[in-house]
């Protein structure tokens, strides 16, 4: 269930009912919290993307069991980068992404070929955002700090011709334990950008 990101699913159910985001895109869903924050902060239509045909199940399970309507949610058993680049190719928008894959980067050996990778992946969410769109993107790579990370995405910024306001800079639920001798343990970072 990744406890870690417990408080951030809050936060964005929250800023989806703010920000009046409509259709939401939640990539590398796994079992689907970011979307049913997302239905619960008003989403009209949430896409559920992962490559796990069970999780994508037990996403749609979830999306039942906290009372939602199954119209509102499509879960799509796919790859993440190439259906970004489809989507974008369709000419589809969205009001909020949410970014959370799996770790590219487990050490700081794995760094520049992670970089690449969250770099491409946010270059391609932040050209699918509406304008005025949401966009929380993370890593939960040990090999890529916080700093690294926001220089990542903004260069991937860059590369896509779109600007965005920092909303947030996010990190794992304050119960998660982190301590001065394992800096590591702050393995979870993350963005919320709101496109320009």
């Amino acid at each position: 269930y990744y406890l870690d990101q417990r408080d951030n699913r809050r936060r964005f159910a929250e800023w989806v009912r703010q920000f009046g985001c409509r259709r939401v895109l939640n990539c590398y869903s796994y079992t689907g919290g970011f979307s049913v924050a997302a239905l619960a902060g008003g989403a009209e239509r949430v896409v559920s993307v992962d490559s796990s045909g069970p999780a994508l199940e037990r996403a749609t399970a979830h999306v039942a069991l906290n009372g939602f309507d199954a119209a509102r949610h499509e879960a799509l058993d796919a790859d993440v980068n190439a259906t970004l680049r489809r989507l974008l190719e369709a000419g589809e928008r969205y009001d909020a992404i949410v970014l959370d894959p799996p770790k590219f980067a487990p050490t700081a050996a794995h760094a520049e070929r992670a970089a690449r990778a969250y770099k491409d992946i946010n270059r391609l969410a932040l050209m699918l955002l509406a304008p005025g769109g949401l966009l929380l993107t993370f890593s939960c790579s040990g090999g890529i700090d916080a700093a690294l990370f926001h220089k990542i995405v903004a260069g991937a910024g860059i590369d896509a011709g779109v600007d965005g306001s920092l909303l947030a800079r996010l990190e794992a639920a304050p119960d998660h334990p982190t301590t001065i001798t394992f800096p590591e343990g702050e393995y979870l970072k993350g963005l919320a950008i709101l496109k320009a």
